[in-house]
């Protein structure tokens, strides 16, 4: 069983921009990957962010932790069994990602996702980028990536069935949105129904809203750095905000996302679109369909008073898991 997203491996040649896009606005700390890669710490993990140095722009990998090697092995035969060709990986690459064992796959989309377990912990501490209190993180992940996919039903027969993500909520409307999760947050992975392919953003969250506030000044002092305007989603009830990476896909930075119980949640359909208020997708033409279909459906939620809850400090769920831990 998958418990956490790990980390994410990006393909860019603009390493000098990610360097600064990760350390200046995102907070990372980075760290010495050697050769052309660089290598991002957010907690005391001994990475979580990589960006390779070559390649076509764009997502390279996913990495997903399970609990121990018996789990490891017990997912890739798994997958051999459902005829999907695994990779076993070596110690070359599990140093390069600092963990124990991983293997390697593709989804049906030709996504790469690696699956590890003993991640290595640094000995020494978290130096942010720039002042932030720092990343949620811990038992909850990296955070959360979501994709473009082609077609839903075919990726959701993969993900919900074979890897075994549980869905949280979805979408149809404007187009289909699914999202999944894995351990106490919201959703670590969530796929739109664009009939593209690649990534469209993944999310770090903050400690602190005044993280996320500076944040947005920062960027805002690029030109079309920010993708979406600050707002708050209707779903997993984050305050963020989107920027455009050098690789012109999509940060979502944010704060106060609600942490759910694995154990007792029921999947549902979603009516109120994406975010309650704000995310104005600045990044799209004014005149652009999806854009105003977007904002017709935030003014109906202010029309209708639709609410969401504010974030709650405890959680039995995360408490639960922190206290094994």
């Amino acid at each position: 069983m998958l418990t956490s997203l790990g980390y994410i491996g990006i393909n860019s040649k603009k390493t000098s921009d990610w360097e600064g896009f990760a350390t200046s606005l995102l907070g990372m700390q980075k760290v010495d990957g050697g050769g052309s890669s660089r290598l991002f710490r957010m907690d005391d993990r001994k990475q979580r962010l990589v960006v390779t140095g070559e390649g076509s722009e764009g997502l390279a990998f996913m990495g997903w932790e399970v609990a121990s090697p018996d789990e490891l092995d017990a997912l890739a035969g798994r997958l051999e069994n459902a005829g999907i060709e695994v990779t076993q990986h070596g110690a070359g690459l599990a140093d390069q990602r600092h963990v124990a064992r991983l293997i390697s796959f593709e989804d049906p989309d030709g996504n790469r996702l690696e699956v590890f377990c003993g991640p290595e912990v640094a000995s020494d501490p978290f130096v942010p980028g720039r002042p932030i209190s720092g990343f949620k993180t811990g038992a909850l992940g990296m955070g959360h990536a979501v994709l473009h996919v082609e077609k839903v039903d075919r990726l959701l027969a993969f993900y919900r069935d074979l890897l075994g993500f549980q869905v949280t909520d979805y979408g149809l409307t404007p187009y289909p949105l699914y999202f999944f999760h894995i351990n106490g947050r919201h959703h670590s992975f969530a796929m739109v129904g664009s009939g593209r392919k690649g990534i469209h953003h993944f999310m770090v969250e903050l400690q602190s809203l005044d993280d996320v506030g500076q944040g947005y000044d920062i960027a805002q002092q690029e030109q079309e750095r920010i993708a979406y305007t600050l707002g708050r989603h209707s779903n997993d009830h984050m305050l963020s905000f989107y920027s455009r990476t050098p690789s012109d896909f999509f940060v979502e930075y944010g704060w106060g996302a609600q942490v759910i119980d694995p154990k007792t949640w029921q999947p549902f359909e979603t009516h109120e679109g994406p975010s309650t208020w704000g995310h104005e997708r600045v990044h799209l033409p004014e005149e652009s369909e999806v854009r105003r279909r977007m904002r017709e459906m935030r003014f109906k939620t202010a029309r209708d008073g639709f609410r969401a809850a504010d974030p709650v400090p405890n959680c039995a769920w995360l408490e639960s898991v922190v206290h094994r831990e």
